[in-house]
Formats: C-alpha cells, structure tokens, sequence
C-alpha cells in the first residue's frame, strides 16, 4: 500500500451560473494509494461530491489531472473512457436500482451491456450475491428489501465488472446506525478480500474513524487537511476540522483559564459511555469539569473537557493513564 493508484493534480471545477460562475473545486492535489480506504469529509457543500464524480468523469473538471494507475482520465475518449470506467465503479446515497428488475437483474445490468455471455453473467450474479449476503434474494424487487438490502444490491452491481476502484458518495447517509455499520463491515471486507481500492465521502466523522485508513478534509472546494485518520481526528490542526469535530480552537478555549487543567479530547472512538463517571469511580478521584464543548454525532462524542488537574502528582499520574489507556487525547494546559 505504498504506491498512488488515484492522483489528483490541481482539480478545479467551475460551474457557469446567471451573472458568474461557482468554484466547486479550487485546485484540489491528493494521492490515494492502492488498496486502501479512503476518507473524504467535508461540510455539506464542501465540494465533497463534485469531487468524486470528477473522478469517473461524471462531472468534466475545469482544469487539472486525474490519474488513475498511471493514466490520466480527462484525456480519454470513446472505448478508452468506457474501459477506465469500469475500472472505477460507484455506489450512491439512494441506491439507484432499477425497480421493475429483479435483484439478479439488476446486479446482471452492467454485464449485460458489455456484452458478457448469460451464462458467464449469471454465474458472476450468483458469485456476488455470495458476497454480499444476498444469494436467497435473488428473484426479490427493491422494493421488497430494505434500505441496508438495497446498498448491498447496489455494491453487488457496482462489483460486477470487477473494478480496481470503488466510490461510495454518501453511501450510508440514508441507513439507520445498525445498517451503517453492516455496510461499512461489508466494504472493509470487500476491500481486504478483493483488494479493491475504496474512496468514501461522508459529512459523518464516525464513517471514517471505523474503516478508513486516511482522511482528508474538504472545505470550500480545498483540501483544508488530510493525513492519517488517528492523527487527522486527534491533532486536528484546521479550522475546518475543528468545526467539524466540534473542537473550539484551544486559544479561545484557554484564554479564560485561571487553573492549570487537563483538556480531553473527543473524536468519536467511545460510544455512549460515561467516561467521566468511570474515572471517579475507578480512580477514586474528584473532578472539577472547568468547561466542556462536546456534541455528539452517531451516538459518539467529539469535541473537548478542561478538568482541574490535581496538585497530587500521583493523582495526576492516575488520571492521566486511566484517560490514555480508554483512548483519549489527554493535554496538560496552564494559564496564560
């Protein structure tokens, strides 16, 4: 996983509108590597999805390059195009399946039209309804399945001409938590069993921490940060992050600050658990919250606590390790 299979050099994308023009992507330059997931999150109207459909040229971008494996998308036409896209499949936030087709069908599509033979094709629907847990569905309608059902026909679909490459735009945004994570399970287990490469865009934080390798967050068609997912979420150095993860920037945390205090840092990597609680009672210590700015997305906490740090060494060092080995960023932070 060290070499680029996706580059994109100083992609622009400009829409024409009545009395000007809007700059969607403002000469975005990212190297995905093969084989990996990665995150793309953003702030909805970030450019997120322009983004990627730029990628498979259902959007023409502007100016720039996009190279996948060596070569570059927007100078292909024709049948080099048609190939390139199907190295490069994607699945969509509402599914798109053609509702008066069978799953079979509908999965069957894509290798009806590059001519595959029936019985070849049928075999392959067969073989990805195997994957994706759907093999007793296979005469059913869309309408018949569920929304997590749905997807998985989608991903089947999207799989059947053997991509080197799968975007997902949005791809559980319309699942409830339980089915988010059954497809997110999925799409890591297509990535690690198939070797697939998967390109995610989310605007929920909790998407990329489960599966993604690294992130990069968009803002105002920029690429604002990017970088590993664990760095990225608990060092986060940009004020696109910090709105997204609901960090106030640490000057205006701190400036009002008269104690030295511990700052926790939450980036969504425990889920309903009372961490705070748990720490006076494991540790047999008071806490003094001093102020907290947390909300939660998905059930999971993000943001940041300033607790009292105790003049007790030992009571510092007893906090300080509970609160590391749960996970959590921990600073130590004086006055100013």
């Amino acid at each position: 996983m060290s070499e680029p299979l996706i580059e994109l050099r100083n992609l622009k994308k400009v829409y024409a509108v009545p009395g000007g023009e809007v700059v969607a992507l403002d000469g975005v330059s990212l190297k995905i590597l093969r084989g990996e997931i990665y995150g793309i999150i953003g702030m909805s109207g970030a450019g997120k999805s322009t983004l990627i459909r730029c990628i498979n040229r259902l959007d023409q971008p502007t100016d720039g390059a996009i190279l996948i494996d060596g070569e570059n998308m927007l100078s292909m036409r024709g049948n080099d195009l048609v190939r390139m896209r199907r190295r490069v499949s994607m699945i969509f936030q509402q599914f798109n399946l053609l509702m008066q087709k069978t799953v079979a069908r509908n999965v069957r599509y894509p290798l009806e039209i590059a001519g595959v033979p029936k019985h070849r094709a049928n075999a392959r629907v067969k073989e990805l309804l195997q994957i994706v847990g759907l093999e007793d569905k296979v005469d059913a309608y869309p309408a018949q399945l569920s929304g997590g059902q749905r997807q998985r026909v989608a991903i089947a679909r999207a799989l059947a001409s053997d991509p080197q490459v799968l975007l997902c735009d949005e791809a559980t945004s319309a699942l409830d938590p339980m089915t988010t994570q059954s497809i997110l399970a999925l799409l890591k287990d297509i990535n690690e069993r198939l070797g697939i490469t998967v390109v995610l865009i989310t605007h929920e934080m909790a998407v990329i921490r489960q599966i993604c390798t690294r992130v990069a967050i968009l803002d105002g068609g920029r690429i604002a940060e990017e970088g590993t997912v664990d760095d990225v979420f608990v060092h986060t150095r940009s004020a696109a992050g910090k709105r997204l993860f609901g960090i106030l920037p640490e000057n205006d945390a701190d400036e009002q600050l008269k104690v030295p205090a511990l700052r926790i840092v939450f980036d969504g990597g425990r889920e309903n658990r009372p961490i705070i609680a748990e720490l006076v009672r494991k540790c047999g210590v008071d806490v003094n919250i001093l102020s907290a700015n947390i909300r939660r997305i998905g059930g999971k906490p993000y943001g940041q606590m300033l607790i009292g740090m105790p003049e007790d060494a030992e009571v510092r060092d007893k906090i300080m390790k509970f609160l590391l080995g749960e996970g959590l960023t921990v600073k130590e932070v004086w006055p100013q």
